[in-house]
Parts: C-alpha cells; sequence; structure tokens
C-alpha cells in the first residue's frame, strides 16, 4: 500500500513504535522539569542546595571515619527495615499513554505494547534508582553500625529492588482492573502482603545473604510474571491513562497539596444513606430539608474530616486541662463547634441549587434549627462523656448523655435563632 502511493515509513513523523516513546519520554521529562520550575526559584534552590550538599558530605564523611550519632543506638533495625517498606509503597507505573490512542493507535497494538512495556521499564529503573540512593545513603549505618556483612547488604538491596518492582506491577495491576472498596481489598494482597513479607524474611536473614538472594529471585520472578500479564492485558485502556495521568501529576500534586483542595473521586453511590431513606420520622419539608443538610455534610470528605479533627483536639484539649477549667473549655469548644456548623447551615442553604427550591426565609431557619443539635450533639455528648467521666467517676457515666444532650440541643438552638434571618 505504502508503495502505491509512493509514501513510505520516513514520510511519518514517528516511523516505528521506538521513536514514538522516545518522543514521549522526552516530553514526561519536560512535563516534570516545568512543573518544578514553577513552584521553585532555581536561582534560590541553588542557595540551598549547595550549601546543604556541601554540610551533607561533611556528615556523612564523618558517619564512615567517626563515630554513629548517638541517637542512632536507640534505633532498631526493624524501624530502618520499616521505612523501606513504606518506600516500596509508595509510587506507581507510568505508562505514557494518552487518551488519543485509543484512536490512532487502535489497529497497532504491537505499538501501544511498545509504549507500555518502554514506560513499565522507566518506571522501574526509576524506582531502582532511588532505592539505590537510599541504600547509599543508609549504607554506613548497615555495615557499621548494624554489623552487616558486604554480602547480607548487597542481598538486602536486591531484595528490596525485586519486592519494589514486584509490588509497583501488583499494586498498578489492581489500580487498573479494579474501582472503590475492591480495589483497597485488591491493594491488600497486591502491595501490603509483599511487604509485609518482605520486612519478616529481611528481619529473619538479614545475616545469611544465600536466603536473601534466593527469596529476591522469587520476587523478581513475581515481577517479571506480572510484567508479562501487564503486556497481555486488555479492555482497561481508559483506566489505563487515568492511571497514568495520576502518577504523572503525583509532583503537582505534592506542590500543590496546602494551595488547592484534592478534587472529590466520583462515586456512583454515597459510602453512607446509600438508599436515600428518610433521616427523620417527620415528612415536613424543613424536616426533609434539614435531613439534607446532615447528608450532605456527612458525604462530605472534607467536611466530616473536618468536623471528626476538631472533635479529636477538643477531646483531648478537655482531657488533659484541670477539672477546675473542664466546663468552661466544654462551653467554649461546643460554641466554636456551633459556628462552624451554623456556617456550614447558611452555605448549604445558600447554594445556587437550593435556590431552585421553593423555601422561604423563615423554612430555611425552622430546618437549620432542627439540623444543627442533630450535627452538634454526637460532639456535645463526646466532650461531655471527656468532663464527667475524669471528673465524677461511675456518676460522670449517667451524667455526660443528659448533660451532653442538652448542651447540643440548648446551644444549637441558640445559634440557630442568633445567625439564621427569619424575615426578609
Amino acid at each position: 500500500m505504502l508503495r502505491r502511493t509512493g509514501m513510505s515509513r520516513q514520510s511519518y513523523a514517528f516511523p516505528t513504535a521506538g521513536s514514538l516513546f522516545r518522543r514521549r519520554l522526552f516530553s514526561h521529562f519536560r512535563e516534570q522539569s516545568s512543573i518544578i520550575r514553577t513552584a521553585v526559584d532555581w536561582t534560590v534552590l541553588l542557595y540551598i542546595l549547595i550549601p546543604g550538599g556541601l554540610l551533607g558530605g561533611r556528615f556523612y564523611y564523618g558517619f564512615w571515619n567517626g563515630e554513629l550519632p548517638g541517637w542512632f543506638s536507640q534505633l532498631p533495625f526493624v524501624m530502618v527495615l520499616s521505612l523501606l517498606a513504606v518506600l516500596l509503597a509508595t509510587g506507581g507505573i507510568v505508562l505514557l499513554l494518552q487518551e488519543g490512542d485509543s484512536l490512532f493507535l487502535r489497529q497497532r497494538q504491537s505499538w501501544i505494547n511498545t509504549i507500555i512495556a518502554g514506560g513499565m521499564a522507566y518506571s522501574l529503573a526509576v524506582t531502582a534508582l532511588k532505592i539505590a540512593a537510599v541504600f547509599a545513603l543508609l549504607l554506613p549505618f548497615l555495615l557499621r553500625g548494624y554489623g552487616l556483612s558486604p554480602a547480607a547488604v548487597w542481598g538486602l538491596l536486591a531484595l528490596t529492588l525485586a519486592c519494589s518492582w514486584a509490588v509497583k506491577l501488583l499494586g498498578h495491576l489492581v489500580r487498573v482492573q479494579r474501582q472503590g472498596f475492591r480495589r483497597r481489598l485488591w491493594l491488600v494482597p497486591a502491595v501490603a502482603v509483599p511487604c509485609g513479607v518482605y520486612l519478616r524474611l529481611a528481619l529473619l536473614w538479614k545475616d545469611n545473604p544465600v536466603l536473601l538472594f534466593t527469596t529476591a529471585s522469587v520476587y523478581a520472578a513475581a515481577a517479571a510474571l506480572a510484567f508479562w500479564y501487564r503486556l497481555r492485558l486488555r479492555g482497561t485502556f481508559m483506566n489505563d491513562v487515568r492511571e497514568d495521568y495520576k502518577q504523572r501529576m503525583r509532583i503537582a500534586a505534592l506542590l500543590l497539596r496546602g494551595v488547592l483542595d484534592k478534587p472529590r473521586p466520583t462515586r456512583h453511590k454515597p459510602w453512607i444513606f446509600r438508599k436515600s431513606q428518610p433521616l427523620l420520622a417527620s415528612r415536613e419539608p424543613e424536616s426533609r430539608f434539614a435531613a439534607s443538610a446532615v447528608k450532605a455534610l456527612l458525604r462530605n470528605p472534607a467536611h466530616l474530616k473536618l468536623y471528626l479533627s476538631f472533635t479529636g483536639v477538643a477531646l483531648i484539649a478537655v482531657l488533659i486541662v484541670p477539672v477546675v477549667l473542664k466546663w468552661l473549655l466544654y462551653a467554649v469548644l461546643t460554641s466554636l463547634m456551633a459556628f462552624w456548623l451554623s456556617s456550614f447551615w447558611l452555605l448549604f442553604s445558600g447554594d445556587d441549587y437550593i435556590g431552585i427550591l421553593p423555601f422561604t426565609k423563615v423554612q430555611k431557619a425552622d430546618a437549620g434549627a432542627k439540623a444543627m443539635p442533630i450535627l452538634l450533639m454526637p460532639f456535645a455528648v463526646l466532650c461531655a462523656a471527656a468532663v464527667c467521666i475524669p471528673a465524677y467517676g461511675w456518676w460522670g457515666i449517667l451524667l455526660f448523655p443528659v448533660v451532653g444532650a442538652a448542651a447540643g440541643l440548648w446551644i444549637g438552638r441558640l445559634f440557630s435563632t442568633i445567625r439564621f434571618a427569619r424575615y426578609e
């Protein structure tokens, strides 16, 4: 066909799959470097890297030729292995696939396999470099501190590399084939179990290089089998692209973690109140409106996390203060929680979507007055338990439910009256 039309492979921008893969790999390098340059001023960074590198080099030289730090004697070997296991469980596989491949490379499965194989090889090579760098930093501690032989260190390095490759590939297979709760369940045998076995065997056989190399060969065989299976996996293209994009944006997500909120994942069903049954017995519009606000707070991960975090901090604060100040702190913290919940209600009831519904200001205020005690009650009861039980002993067990419920009801209604407008 090419001869009849007078065209050849050289007429295309990428005549081979290898050239296309190299182009995408270079594009990936440029993308990552541009993300880093956006957040980091290299001129300022050099003033940190150069002195930091010189100081770190001086410390590293001292670890080899001088005495090890005093705190190192208190650090058990299992702690180092645990840090390595955490390193194994993090990260993923970059496939360098793009959405347009489903259209332009659909009939060229060999090209897609070449890109996938190259992406996996690149990801495993980056993983190997990271682990080698970590081992280079740990080397004086492993040899001089824990007394491992050079052969045992090489065996531990081989075991760590092989386990990391197996864990990365097995975890990737789960992420592109499973969704939701099933993904979390499958990640246990794919990631957690291999890391746990690695931790146990490395601790038991740290002085036996032969067994370490033997176990490393088993992990390497599992990694090779997962690599082969990945190349023959079909029907996961969109999941591949989504997972690939997530891995390529890891640096950007890390840099923007404190600036932007994490996008909420798409859910086909909520994790709580899945059937949307009535939360309150009353069928009045205000009661249903109030129940919707309660469900909205519980279903929103950010709001629920803030609620639980503040509750945990409040419990600790109430427990550690003297008995004389417990009730005063309880009143202050409950009022703060009520103020935040009333702000949440104002935001919820003022949403554009809620504005479509024919609720008057009076009805919104009545609904908020019903929702506030319900939302405040768990916090008030738990904090009341933190006050009453340490202060009154067995009598506190009988007292805190009544006090907490009364405080949640009264403070919730008080803030509803103050903050929710009932008139135009």
